[in-house]
């Protein structure tokens, strides 16, 4: 039974940080793609940042040079690292496991490439 659990949402000021984490649990970790989405009330589930299994990394322009993916596979764990964060950064985040390990990018940003989804943790940031 594969399981993703996050953890590390909170509230916090405008441009501050958080580090969201995804421990994934029944499934070959080291060999899936990872992701982050996010989503608001009322809005569709948006693309934050992707890992493949080589460790290399895109993000959507919204977050470039702000969020930071990255991979530890002996934790089977998955981080999120949102720096200067705004209150449009406020939403659900959820991280994703897709076992295609890499996609084109077409794909990888697609929330229906992904097999397995975490519950979500909420991140709120006060202006």
């Amino acid at each position: 039974q594969v399981q993703l659990v996050e953890s590390g949402g909170g509230l916090v000021q405008a441009g501050g940080s958080l580090r969201l984490s995804c421990t994934g649990s029944g499934l070959p970790f080291s060999s899936y793609a990872m992701a982050w989405f996010r989503q608001s009330p009322g809005k569709g589930r948006e693309f934050v940042a992707a890992i493949n299994w080589r460790s290399s990394t895109y993000y959507p322009d919204s977050v470039k040079g702000r969020f930071t993916i990255s991979r530890d596979n002996a934790k089977n764990t998955v981080y999120l690292q949102m720096n200067s964060l705004k209150p449009e950064d406020t939403a659900t985040y959820f991280c994703a496991a897709d076992v295609a390990g890499a996609r084109p990018m077409g794909a990888t940003v697609m929330p229906s490439s992904y097999n397995y989804w975490g519950q979500g943790t909420q991140v709120t940031v006060s202006s």
